[in-house]
């Protein structure tokens, strides 16, 4: 874990969140809102290595109060490493740079995804990295295909909405799967702590191809489901 100054009130903060994409290094900022944190963050990487703090503040700023902002540098070299974090004021803000991707800081086309808490890596089936649009969804007892998508449209434009069944009693197994137009609206589902549909919680998580799970259908079968 790195320790890096964040403020002119020379505190220290530790990263503990990292993108969709796998980076490890983490951090944590006092947030004044009342939001869930991790929902106010913003992971960029294929940063120019001239981009500073301040270019980045000053780029992303456009879309709402800036709580904090950092480029990750080597701890030796004090080089940029390529990406940074952007802390917003509110969720929304991080919605609304999300809404106009792509971004170009200093001549270079940016990656942009929301940062995830580092309790939360892993939580897939399989899957959560790189631009994953499928979700899976446990523990969906008697939610119909449009109780489903009713509940994700909140998070962006739903394309599919799937609940296998058991082949011999044509039962449904207890899970469903959720795509997504959008990678981001996925990836905004996912960081939702809790999810209600018909006055019961479901558990979210990244869903992977068949490829990844070596050709094997189900999508994992009903390990996700929860009560």
């Amino acid at each position: 874990l790195y320790h890096v100054l964040l403020s002119p009130y020379s505190q220290y903060f530790i990263f503990k969140y990292i993108p969709v994409v796998d980076y490890l290094h983490f951090f944590t900022i006092d947030m004044s809102s009342n939001e869930p944190e991790h929902l106010c963050k913003l992971f960029i990487g294929g940063l120019d290595y001239r981009t500073s703090d301040e270019s980045l503040k000053a780029h992303f700023e456009q879309y709402g109060e800036i709580v904090d902002v950092i480029v990750m540098k080597d701890p030796q070299t004090k080089r940029s490493r390529g990406f940074g974090f952007v802390a917003f004021s509110q969720s929304y803000m991080v919605d609304d740079a999300q809404k106009n991707r792509p971004h170009e800081i200093d001549g270079r086309t940016v990656d942009t995804k929301r940062a995830i808490p580092r309790d939360e890596i892993g939580r897939s089936e399989g899957g959560g990295t790189g631009q994953v649009k499928k979700l899976f969804i446990g523990g969906i007892k008697d939610a119909t295909e449009d109780d489903i998508r009713d509940c994700f449209s909140q998070f962006g434009e739903v394309v599919n909405v799937s609940i296998p069944i058991e082949r011999e009693t044509q039962k449904k197994r207890g899970f469903a799967f959720v795509e997504f137009a959008d990678s981001d609206a996925a990836d905004k589902a996912a960081l939702q702590r809790e999810l209600m549909i018909l006055d019961n919680r479901v558990d979210v998580k990244k869903a992977r191809d068949k490829s990844e799970r070596g050709g094997s259908g189900g999508g994992g079968g009903g390990r996700g489901g929860s009560g």
